[in-house]
């Protein structure tokens, strides 16, 4: 079984990025990306409607993260300590060495290959220090470009659920892809 310990918080950095801890400092920015119905069109979750919406979601990251139940990184160019965007572990299950990876990132940066380096780091801590076997990611199938990057990593499809949720009155597909340890 694995036994994540997330204290003290692993920052990590790329050439352009770095991945930090959140703090209620990046709700203002959060919320603005939570509450863009551009953003969140693939993401069955409800929009944010106030700032509170994203503090409580800072709250939920936090709670994982205390009890080393998942992890999300906070995304920033290496130049600002500004939110652009999370990644993170979600769902670990901890009996079967796996965790659903999941990401989001400001509109402005998309295109130019940041979430392809937070990816990589992602998956790099994923395998190397929390020792996953396998990483999991649901996804719209209309996401394509989410999609292009998964396949990008080596993720395979592993299933197409059909109208498997419902989600503001309407039934959605979900596509799972996944990525095996390189061991």
């Amino acid at each position: 079984m694995l036994n994540p310990n997330f204290n003290p918080f692993p920052v990590l950095t790329t050439e352009r990025l770095v991945l930090r801890r959140f703090t209620y400092d990046d709700a203002a920015d959060l919320f603005e990306m939570r509450s863009n119905e551009t953003v969140m069109q693939y993401i069955s979750r409800p929009l944010n409607k106030t700032i509170g919406d994203a503090v409580g979601l800072i709250d939920v990251i936090e709670d994982l993260l205390s009890k080393n139940d998942g992890i999300t990184w906070c995304i920033c160019l290496k130049n600002s300590n500004k939110y652009i965007g999370s990644i993170g572990f979600w769902r670990i299950e901890k009996n079967n060495h796996r965790a659903e990876i999941g990401y989001l990132l400001n509109p402005v940066y998309q295109g130019q290959g940041i979430m392809q380096e937070a990816v990589t780091a992602a998956l790099d801590y994923g395998f190397n220090v929390l020792k996953l076997h396998s990483v999991e990611a649901r996804v719209s199938p209309g996401n394509v470009a989410s999609i292009k990057l998964l396949l990008k990593n080596k993720f395979v499809q592993e299933a197409y659920f059909k109208e498997d949720h419902l989600f503001n009155g309407r039934f959605n597909d979900t596509m799972i892809y996944s990525l095996l340890t390189q061991t």
